[in-house]
């Protein structure tokens, strides 16, 4: 059963002193108004959200939010569960635009020539989130998928943008197609959701990894493993809001706000306080993103 505090927003976290950013959050799919999200995230030191879009229409929302907003910076993809639905039809509707005929090929490559327009813009500083989920997509998707992510790859390389991954229950192809395709200078593995050993495999290739607030839960001692492990240098913090509310607050709305939540035990993790934690994500967002 939910609980009855289900659609109640979590409190006010004390405030970080060494502010930070949000590296991975969807303001679109978050009640309220984008101004009161980036003020309640800034009065508790989230001073920077990175808004990343999903398909065209929510990309294009990204790019024209984050020219509306200092504070704001965006990414703009296909999410791996886009590429499919576009080429083989969405009869149930699943995702936000509702019921979709098959478009094929042809539809792949203007939603993909859609990106890499907006991709080219000054306060677009991600291509992402794109990769491979192999958790909603199954065996008659996979090729759209993984058409759509080495596209994808090549957009963030010719343009020279960070390159923002999606990867679910994919690690092995993930890492395959970046290999083949040769990843982008930047390269950000978002919501990271491997193990110690994979920590080490994006070290070695300098790959961000972003820890969300799923790496609170009980059961994720393999992601503070692999936090453990990743060099300070490579880590990021991120919402994934409205999704991931990190403990005691899970299956209630996340938002950047919680973004202390998540850094704090993050710091725990590591054996080091907030403030070098923080400083720590802060400039490798910045990095990360290029801003």
């Amino acid at each position: 059963m939910p609980s009855k505090n289900a659609d109640v927003p979590p409190p006010l976290p004390a405030p970080l002193r060494v502010a930070v950013a949000d590296s991975h959050t969807h303001l679109d799919m978050q009640a309220g108004t984008v101004e009161e999200g980036l003020a309640k995230a800034a009065s508790v030191g989230v001073t920077t959200v990175v808004q990343v879009g999903c398909d065209v229409r929510g990309s294009q929302w990204a790019a024209r939010t984050a020219a509306e907003h200092e504070s704001v910076h965006a990414a703009v993809a296909l999410h791996p569960n886009e590429a499919p639905r576009i080429v083989l039809g969405d009869p149930d509707g699943w995702s936000r635009q509702g019921a979709r005929e098959a478009g094929g090929d042809v539809a792949l490559d203007e939603a993909l020539a859609e990106i890499d327009r907006l991709a080219s813009l000054p306060h677009v500083k991600g291509v992402g989130e794109t990769g491979l989920d192999h958790f909603r997509t199954g065996p008659e998707g996979m090729a759209a998928q993984e058409r759509s992510f080495r596209a994808h790859i090549e957009i963030a390389k010719r343009h020279g943008k960070a390159l923002v991954i999606h990867d679910r229950e994919a690690h092995e192809d993930v890492l395959r197609v970046l290999k083949e395709e040769g990843a982008p200078e930047r390269t950000v593995f978002h919501c990271y959701s491997g193990d110690a050993a994979m920590a080490q495999v994006c070290a070695e290739h300098g790959y961000f990894m972003s820890f969300a607030g799923n790496v609170t839960f009980k059961n994720a001692q393999g992601l503070r493993d692999a936090l453990a492990v990743a060099p300070l240098e490579l880590v990021l913090v991120e919402t994934d809001a409205p999704f991931l509310t990190p403990a005691p607050y899970r299956g209630r709305p996340n938002a950047p706000y919680l973004v202390p939540v998540t850094l704090r035990a993050m710091a725990e993790t590591r054996g080091i306080d907030e403030d070098a934690m923080a400083a720590a994500v802060s400039a490798n967002t910045a990095r990360a993103f290029g801003y």
